[in-house]
């Protein structure tokens, strides 16, 4: 009796101090949760940009063309955060030049001699590093952001509209067999958006980007800036893009982006 009376003792003792023990393990995540909340509150008052995540949208208007990109990125101190971002734009010539041909106003524009359009699609990664935190929150936060990686120069066939010797109308890419009346027309419009998807070439090539970041997003939420930078894209053959030219490998760019986005 006096075996089972202990035995019963050492248990109920056992599950009170574990128990208890629990109970202050709880109370302390609970308090240090709230002391972590409560440092994130000061520090966004304060205009620190504070966060674990973040994903920004940006668009962008390019020297040589248009684009967009995806960004995600993870904060590793107060200053600095991993970036992995994802770029789609389309790079132009600086000689293109629009013209409409006999179907004029009702047509679509082309572009003499244009034989390509050219749509880099870069992977990268890289670093977003605060120079200057915002402050308060009405203020502006200023970041370097620097990546580079692997891009993918697509080239799509350009097709023009022609009226051709019977008066029809006849869709062409630039070939040799056809660059006669691909120069000569008479021309009525560019070929349709649908035109060129199935004949795509790849062309491989690398990237390096950098950049100013500038952040007045009121809360920590969410990301509300402006981006301004350059970058260089080389490729491993020639890019032709307009007849008479001289194909490039190498791409200089400047770019001015608006951003939007979250952060947690």
């Amino acid at each position: 009796m006096k075996k089972i009376s202990l035995i019963v003792f050492v248990a109920l003792f056992a599950t009170t101090s574990h128990s208890q023990s629990s109970r202050e393990d709880r109370l302390d995540r609970k308090e240090a949760k709230r002391n972590k909340i409560s440092e994130l509150v000061r520090q966004a008052e304060e205009g620190v940009l504070v966060y674990e995540k973040q994903s920004i949208f940006g668009i962008q208007l390019r020297t040589n063309g248009y684009g967009a990109f995806y960004e995600l990125g993870f904060m590793k101190t107060n200053r600095k955060t991993n970036l992995f971002r994802l770029d789609i734009a389309e790079i132009k010539h600086p000689k293109e030049e629009k013209l409409f041909g006999g179907s004029f106003p009702f047509g679509s524009p082309f572009v003499y001699g244009k034989i390509n359009y050219f749509y880099p699609i870069s992977l990268g990664f890289g670093q977003q590093y605060i120079l200057g935190q915002k402050g308060n929150k009405n203020g502006v936060a200023v970041s370097a952001v620097y990546n580079a990686g692997l891009t993918l120069g697509l080239l799509r066939p350009y097709y023009v509209v022609i009226q051709d010797a019977t008066n029809n109308e006849k869709t062409i890419r630039y070939t040799p067999e056809d660059s006669t009346d691909f120069l000569g027309g008479p021309f009525l419009s560019r070929g349709g958006f649908g035109k060129g998807w199935s004949e795509l070439k790849v062309k491989p090539g690398a990237f390096a980007k950098l950049a100013m970041r500038f952040d007045w997003g009121r809360f920590n939420e969410t990301v509300s800036g402006m981006e301004i930078g350059m970058s260089v894209d080389y490729y491993t053959s020639d890019i032709p893009i307009l007849l008479f030219q001289n194909d490039k490998k190498v791409f200089f760019q400047g770019h001015v982006a608006i951003l939007f986005g979250r952060r947690k």
